[in-house]
């Protein structure tokens, strides 16, 4: 884990290092970490996927994630697909605590694709990024949630990921 800064509060989470893991995508597909200069090329992909689920995500919210991104002491991340020059699709995941393991767990929580290149791997690329990040960081676990309606998506994440028998219950708080 790297070193905080040492204007950092000590109950700020420790960043880990993002891992750079090979590419296993076909052609010429590459995966990496988000970078500041990237704001402009996720933003439409970050849109699309707000579209997909059919939801508006606050310009402020929106503004947030991205620096909790960019800041060394969240435990939040992300990482753009490229084919050549052009952002395909994003991911992001979250590192957190539980009481199960000592390892921490890492949330998938964002996955888009981009329309048009979706059932050609990418998503499955990037999720392999994150368990290779994840591993590399000293995660016990990656987790994530889908809509019960996406179910091109979760024919893929049968394949790749098991299943927990939990069902998600929420109350959202004003």
């Amino acid at each position: 884990m790297g070193d905080l800064p040492s204007d950092t509060p000590p109950d700020t989470p420790r960043r880990i290092p993002l891992a750079t893991p090979p590419s296993t995508t076909p052609s010429a597909i590459r995966v990496r970490p988000l970078e500041a200069a990237d704001y402009e090329t996720w933003l439409p992909l970050w849109h699309g996927y707000q579209a997909f689920y059919k939801t508006d995500i606050p310009e402020e919210t929106t503004r947030v994630t991205w620096n909790r991104f960019l800041n060394p002491g969240e435990p939040m991340f992300g990482a753009l697909a490229f084919d050549g020059d052009k952002a395909v699709g994003l991911v992001h995941w979250i590192y957190h605590r539980s009481c199960w393991t000592v390892g921490d767990y890492c949330y998938l929580q964002d996955l888009f694709v981009a329309e048009g290149r979706r059932g050609g791997g990418l998503g499955r690329t990037l999720i392999e990024y994150v368990y290779d990040t994840a591993k590399a960081a000293g995660c016990s676990r990656v987790h994530w949630l889908t809509h019960e309606t996406n179910t091109d998506a979760m024919k893929l994440y049968d394949r790749i990921a098991d299943r927990s028998g939990f069902v998600q219950y929420r109350k959202l708080l004003s």
